[in-house]
């Protein structure tokens, strides 16, 4: 199959590249900076240096290219979690913006298939349960928990409301492994290893995460399966003081200080609360019976 990738060269994308390739997929990486474009041409992809915001350039591309898939990606995350707030404007406009951009072309170009990156986490499951694919987004989160529940929430009612290409959405979980922000030696064990990190109130929210390898396998396997709605996450979902103190222990960081649901909100946030004690986690079991989605335990867990 020919495959148009937006986000390449990210931290899905690379894998997820590598895998196509190997699987006698003809792809086409779509990107800007020269030391992407090089490392696709590295990998045996073809480049396809275009600027997402640009509704017509990227059509353009796209009836160049032809392309029998198109897979969406897009992401503008900052090398820090802890500038995420900061960061989420420029994300969302080109996430909005660009899959606006890349869905139009996908239809005027006559590609049979669009996947989209969405989210795994900014899921609202029942009382006391996993959330499904069935499952709302968080749109009355608050602050920026709300805002990117939105986001996500207007580009899959984007998807649903196409009917000429097989649509699919890609719930990912928090994604760990090269290129994350949850690695051994990564920025956010350097937090943690600085105390910068505390448990708030029970911390019972639960987090589904996933391994970016992983991620890229379902991805590639989406590519041949019914479209719709699959939540790509890990099958051993944690409440937030589970996870994260085993996380501590396995990057060898001073457990955490434990706070009050006031003192946390003052010193972290109410996002920062919100995340820790709210969310709901994932069930994969669509993934793992449709897709053959048979994800690895993370390795804090070992």
């Amino acid at each position: 199959m020919k495959v148009l990738i937006a986000g390449a060269t990210g931290a899905l994308g690379r894998p997820l590249v590598r895998k196509l390739v190997a699987k006698g997929h003809e792809v086409w990486g779509l990107g800007r900076k020269p030391e992407g474009l090089a490392w696709l041409r590295e990998q045996g992809a073809h480049v396809a240096a275009c600027n997402v915001l640009d509704a017509a350039e990227v059509e353009t591309l796209c009836r160049q290219v032809q392309p029998e898939a198109i897979i969406n990606l897009l992401s503008a995350l900052p090398a820090d979690p802890f500038q995420l707030v900061e960061a989420l404007p420029a994300d969302a406009h080109l996430r909005l913006t660009g899959s606006a951009a890349l869905l139009a072309a996908a239809r005027a170009c006559g590609a049979r298939r669009y996947l989209q990156q969405s989210s795994g986490f900014y899921l609202l499951g029942p009382a006391g349960q996993l959330a499904t694919e069935q499952s709302p987004f968080r749109v009355d989160g608050p602050g920026s928990v709300g805002e990117s529940a939105r986001m996500y929430a207007t580009l899959e009612e984007r998807l649903l409301a196409v009917k000429d290409l097989e649509t699919t959405a890609l719930r990912y979980g928090f994604l760990y492994g090269p290129g994350t922000w949850y690695t051994r030696e990564g920025v956010f064990a350097r937090h943690l290893a600085d105390k910068a990190v505390a448990l708030i109130g029970k911390a019972d929210g639960v987090w589904s995460f996933v391994d970016v390898e992983d991620a890229a396998e379902a991805t590639a396997r989406a590519l041949t399966a019914p479209g719709g709605i699959y939540d790509i996450t890990d099958s051993t979902p944690l409440p937030y003081a589970e996870w994260l103190n085993r996380f501590a222990a396995w990057v060898h960081a001073p457990p955490p200080p434990v706070v009050g649901l006031e003192e946390g909100r003052e010193k972290y946030g109410e996002e920062t609360v919100y995340y820790e004690n709210e969310l709901s986690g994932a069930d994969n079991t669509k993934a793992r019976t449709v897709l053959g989605f048979a994800p690895r335990k993370a390795p804090w867990l070992a």
